[in-house]
This record gives C-alpha cells, sequence and structure tokens, in this order.
C-alpha cells in the first residue's frame, strides 16, 4: 500500500507554515485552510494504521495457523518414524520437500 501521495503535508511545511497577519493578527482564513488540510493528513493517517493494524493482525493468525500445522505435522512424522512400519513410507527426500513448502509458506519465499 502506497500512502504518500494522499499526505499534503511535511513536518518542515507544518512548523515553516507562515500565515499573513492583518489588523487584528492571523487571517481566520489562511488558518482555517491549513487547519483543514493538517485534519484531512491526520484521517489519513488514521486510516493508513487502521489499515496496517488489520494487517498485522491477519498475519498473526496466518502464522498462528502454520505454527499449528507444523506441530500436526511434526507429531505425525514422529508417529510415523516410532512405528518403523508403516503402509506409507517416507523417504528423506519427502520430509525435506515438506519441509521446504512449509518454510516458503511460512518466510513468504517462493
Amino acid at each position: 500500500m502506497v500512502y504518500e501521495t494522499k499526505i499534503a503535508l511535511t513536518k518542515k511545511e507544518i512548523l515553516e507554515k507562515e500565515f499573513k497577519i492583518d489588523t487584528r493578527g492571523y487571517r481566520p482564513q489562511d488558518v482555517d485552510k491549513f487547519l483543514d488540510i493538517i485534519m484531512q493528513d491526520y484521517g489519513t493517517f488514521g486510516e493508513i494504521i487502521k489499515a496496517q493494524d488489520d494487517e498485522i493482525k491477519s498475519l498473526l493468525e496466518e502464522n498462528l495457523q502454520l505454527k499449528k500445522e507444523i506441530r500436526s505435522l511434526s507429531l505425525k512424522l514422529d508417529t510415523l518414524k516410532e512405528s518403523g512400519t508403516s503402509n506409507m513410507e517416507v523417504s528423506n527426500a519427502d520430509l525435506l520437500r515438506r519441509l521446504s513448502n512449509l518454510e516458503k509458506v511460512i518466510y513468504g519465499k517462493e
């Protein structure tokens, strides 16, 4: 997600903003316009934070599910190793391939 284009002001622009002064102080219209831009940016930041929080939550849930799957597969593998003889023989190459696929899913390497 790219949000930089939605943000109108930088910290430096906010800090260095100068308003025109009329007889009673700063021109309210200028200040109001500037505050409107800041409020819009503030809302955008809130949306960015919520989207990232949702994504983090989703990734944590996916990570937890994958860890459970790994645990389950490890238990099955241990059971097969302990049984010694089985209708389904598991070779080292099969185990390595399965582990490699799980690592790809967990770490996102494809």
